[in-house]
C-alpha cells in the first residue's frame, strides 16, 4: 500500500443501503482498504439512502430531504467515499441539481460533491495506493457499471488494483461496459427488457470462462448473481472491495455457488 500520511485523512464511509441491508462484508472490506491506506474512517449513524430512488422517480421533495440529511451527516469529513459508483454519482452530480433554487444548500452540496469519490477511484487517484496485499486464486471478469463508468469515470482504476492481487487472472468480457439491466427502478418498471439485458450480460460473462464476476456496484452484482444462479451457473459473484481487502471468506453475492453442498439448505 502507499505510505500512510503523517496526519490521517478523515473519511466518511457512505456504506449504501444495499451494503448495509444485504452485504455488510463490503462495508467492512471498504473500511479495511481505507484504513490500510492510512485513513481514519467513520460511518455516521445518521446516514441513510443517497436519495437516488426518489430522485429517479420524480419525488423531488423526498429526494431533497434525504440529500439534506446526507449533507449534514458528511460535510465535516475531509472526504466522502462510497463502495458504489451509483451512490457516489448521486451525491457528486445530482445533489446540486436538487438545490438549484436554494443558493445556501446548493453551495453545501457543491462542497460535498467536490470531496465525494467512488471507493476504487479514491484509492488510486487520491490516495495513490500502489500495492495490494491480497491473494485470490481464480480467474475473474469485471463488469463496468453504468454509473461508475459514465458518471464517475471509473475504468482503469479497478483493473490497476486487481493486477496487483496475487494469483488473480483477469479475463475481459466483450461487453464489460454494457448495462446489466438493473438500473434501479428500471428493472421493476420494465422487467421483460431488464431480463433480456441481463441474459445477454450473463452470456458474455460465461463466454470469458472466468470463475468469478466482480464489480463495484452491489445492485448490478445482485441482478447478475440472481440470473447466473437461475441459469445454473457456478460463477461466483463478489464486490471488488472484498477481493482487494482479502475478505472472501463469506458466501458470494446471491448465496453459495450451486456446487456448494450446502447450497440447497435453508
Amino acid at each position: 500500500m502507499s505510505e500512510a500520511p503523517a496526519h490521517p485523512i478523515s473519511v466518511g464511509l457512505f456504506a449504501t443501503c444495499l451494503v448495509d441491508l444485504t452485504r455488510p462484508s463490503v462495508g467492512f472490506a471498504s473500511a479495511k482498504l481505507l484504513e490500510d491506506a492510512g485513513c481514519r474512517v467513520s460511518v455516521p449513524k445518521a446516514q441513510s439512502c443517497c436519495g437516488q430512488p426518489a430522485y429517479n422517480a420524480g419525488d423531488t421533495a423526498d429526494a431533497e430531504a434525504i440529500a439534506a440529511s446526507v449533507i449534514r451527516a458528511f460535510e465535516g469529513f475531509d472526504y466522502v467515499v462510497a463502495p458504489s459508483g451509483s451512490c457516489a454519482g448521486m451525491i457528486k452530480l445530482h445533489y446540486v441539481e436538487l438545490f438549484e433554487n436554494d443558493p445556501a444548500m446548493a453551495a453545501r452540496a457543491r462542497a460535498l460533491a467536490a470531496k465525494t469519490h467512488e471507493l476504487v477511484s479514491f484509492l488510486t487517484d487520491i490516495l495513490k495506493v500502489d500495492g495490494i496485499d491480497a491473494a485470490y486464486d481464480g480467474a475473474v471478469t469485471y463488469h463496468d457499471s453504468c454509473s461508475s463508468l459514465r458518471e464517475m469515470k471509473v475504468k482503469d482504476q479497478p483493473r490497476a488494483l486487481l493486477s496487483q492481487v496475487r494469483g488473480l487472472t483477469l479475463k475481459e468480457g466483450q461487453e464489460s461496459e454494457t448495462c446489466c439491466g438493473f438500473g434501479g427502478l428500471f428493472c421493476v418498471k420494465y422487467p421483460d427488457i431488464s431480463g433480456r439485458m441481463v441474459d445477454a450480460k450473463v452470456d458474455d460473462i460465461l463466454a470469458t470462462g472466468a470463475d468469478t464476476l466482480l464489480a463495484g456496484d452491489l445492485g448490478c452484482l445482485m441482478n447478475m448473481a440472481g440470473r447466473l444462479h437461475r441459469r445454473g451457473s457456478e460463477v461466483r459473484v463478489r464486490h471488488i472491495a472484498e477481493v482487494l481487502a482479502g475478505m472472501t471468506d463469506t458466501a458470494p453475492v446471491g448465496g453459495p455457488a450451486p456446487s456448494d453442498p450446502d447450497a440447497d439448505k435453508s
